[in-house]
């Protein structure tokens, strides 16, 4: 239904005011703080409108009125005025993401740590899942009889390790050599790569049972799938613990328990694309969040590409209630500095990896 621009006026006001004091609007308070040139009996006329169209709820009959989701979205979308960090506060931001950073994934959880420090919110931030990552090294470490360390490093210098039962009668010398054997024929091959031909070679070099080689690739599957799956980063998590709509215990440990349940925020993240009307910036709220236990919240996510490939997403959570303006416009900072780093740290080498299709 279409809005005026008296019940526009107040519902800014009412929003604006909310989000600010966390305590229900009333007539008389618009009245007097907001030179809208109404009575005090206008407004609340115009109040129980908005009501009634579902931008505004009462949470008790003798209160006044707080936004509701749908409030929140019309606020966002059509009366919200852009916000200007300050001097200083570009200067704080610019500071914390101008540390030196040399791998990308440093770079998202440095960005998600700021984000978090200066919108007092909870920060996410996730890199995409990898696929097909390529094997440079592969060795395996006696740790104790009957147990070794396999160790696998990827092309991208990216370093897992996974322990692993092997049988009590390998020595360690034998281990250097199946580790030379690993190397020469694994090298170079993605996991989908290491097929059945591959194996075969391999036991035949070695010369033992599968009592030895299962394990041992077992570990290198094992190892790719923790650097093929994507990384979830929080800071913040009990900032939101300062917010009353969150002092009810009940609500505040659900929020916890989700926050301790990185796939299902991995999930979320990587399911919302950019939204072009807010530069490529998405705003979810209250209800709009698939998770039930996020629909008290809003969130603000923000994806990174570079050569048309998404390489890391940044996420705001905190109540509904939330300081959209402030942090739209800390979310553009970060962004661009991201933006500025990513080519400082990639660049043209990871543009011509993305046009081979050999990332």
């Amino acid at each position: 239904m279409f809005l005026d621009d008296r019940k526009r006026l107040i519902l800014h006001a009412i929003i604006d005011d909310y989000i600010s004091t966390a305590e229900p609007i009333g007539s008389r308070s618009v009245s007097k703080k907001h030179e809208l040139g109404l009575s005090s009996a206008t407004i609340r006329n115009e109040m129980a409108d908005l009501e009634e169209m579902g931008y505004l709820t009462q949470p008790h009959t003798s209160a006044g009125r707080i936004p509701s989701d749908k409030g929140y979205r019309f606020y966002v979308d059509q009366l919200m005025k852009a916000c200007e960090l300050t001097v200083e506060e570009i200067n704080t931001i610019k500071r914390e993401m101008e540390t030196k950073i040399n791998e990308l994934s440093q770079l998202l959880r440095q960005a998600s740590a700021t984000m978090s420090r200066f919108t007092k919110y909870t920060s996410m931030a996730a890199t995409p899942e990898r696929k097909n990552s390529v094997l440079k090294a592969v060795q395996v470490v006696p740790i104790e009889r009957g147990s070794a360390l396999v160790v696998v490093v990827t092309n991208a210098g990216i370093v897992k390790n996974s322990l692993v039962k092997i049988p009590d009668t390998v020595s360690p010398e034998f281990l250097i050599r199946v580790s030379n054997i690993f190397n020469e024929k694994l090298s170079g091959l993605t996991l989908e790569q290491i097929n059945i031909v591959v194996i075969r070679e391999i036991e035949i070099l070695i010369g033992s049972s599968q009592e030895l080689l299962l394990p041992i690739l077992n570990g290198v599957t094992e190892c790719i799938n923790q650097i093929d799956a994507s990384e979830v980063y929080l800071d913040g998590t009990t900032n939101i613990l300062n917010f009353p709509e969150f002092s009810d215990v009940v609500k505040a440990r659900e929020f916890l328990n989700l926050m301790d349940t990185k796939d299902i925020l991995s999930l979320v993240l990587s399911s919302i694309g950019s939204d072009d009307n807010n530069g490529g910036i998405n705003i979810q709220i209250g209800k709009e969040n698939k998770i039930e236990e996020m629909q008290d919240c809003s969130l603000i996510t923000a994806t990174y590409n570079l050569g048309g490939l998404v390489i890391g997403t940044i996420g705001i959570i905190g109540p509904t209630r939330m300081e959209y303006a402030r942090v739209l416009a800390a979310m553009n900072y970060v962004r661009r500095k991201i933006n500025e780093e990513i080519d400082r740290l990639i660049g043209t080498n990871f543009k011509d990896l993305n046009r081979d299709k050999n990332l």
